[in-house]
């Protein structure tokens, strides 16, 4: 009668253990999608402010089409990207913020550019929009952490791998010049 009433508590202490492992899992990704979604908000905002910019650029920069066309070019590949992996997000992400870094060098050349209220409305927006984006990548990648985390650790990995938990892949931008944000103060 001892040894039964030893089994059925270890047996409900398993399965409480098994609820709870599988409940934290779940929060776990939940929190991962939320962090992602905050990312894409502000990559969409960021992307949303570059025309408005390149429409004031255009006007007092006439010879370096080539740049512009970058910027265009990048911010398109950005918004086909749709439902990429974090990585390929990233990797394009990179290449936008390398454009637009190139965009506000070339401004420097252009005094009555760098002087214009809009272009510094901008540049302050777009400032702006990149901070956002660090914090929410922050976000993302702790909560992606704490996820993998739970996903790889003993005993929990085995409540992952009975319900298909896996492992998400971290934001992060392709090589160390991409990784600093643009330059927007003049």
């Amino acid at each position: 009668m001892e040894i039964l009433l030893v089994i059925l508590a270890l047996a409900a202490g398993l399965v409480f253990y098994g609820i709870t492992a599988y409940n934290n899992l779940v929060k776990l990704r939940q929190l991962v999608r939320e962090g992602w979604s905050g990312i894409d908000v502000q990559l969409k905002r960021r992307a949303d402010l570059i025309p408005n910019l390149l429409e004031t650029v255009k006007g007092y920069v006439t010879h370096e089409r080539e740049t512009l066309e970058a910027v265009t070019q990048a911010r398109a590949a950005v918004q086909g990207a749709g439902d990429a992996s974090p990585q390929e997000r990233g990797r394009l992400e990179g290449m936008l913020s390398g454009a637009l870094g190139r965009l506000f060098a070339v401004a420097e050349d252009y005094p009555e550019l760098k002087a214009d209220s809009s272009f510094i409305e901008f540049q302050e927006a777009l400032q702006q929009v990149e901070e956002e984006i660090q914090l929410a990548r922050r976000y993302y990648n702790g909560t992606v952490r704490n996820l993998n985390v739970s996903v790889e650790s003993f005993p929990s990995n085995i409540v992952a791998n009975m319900f298909s938990f896996s492992q998400e892949e971290y934001f992060e931008l392709e090589n160390e010049t991409d990784r600093a944000v643009p330059n927007v103060s003049f």
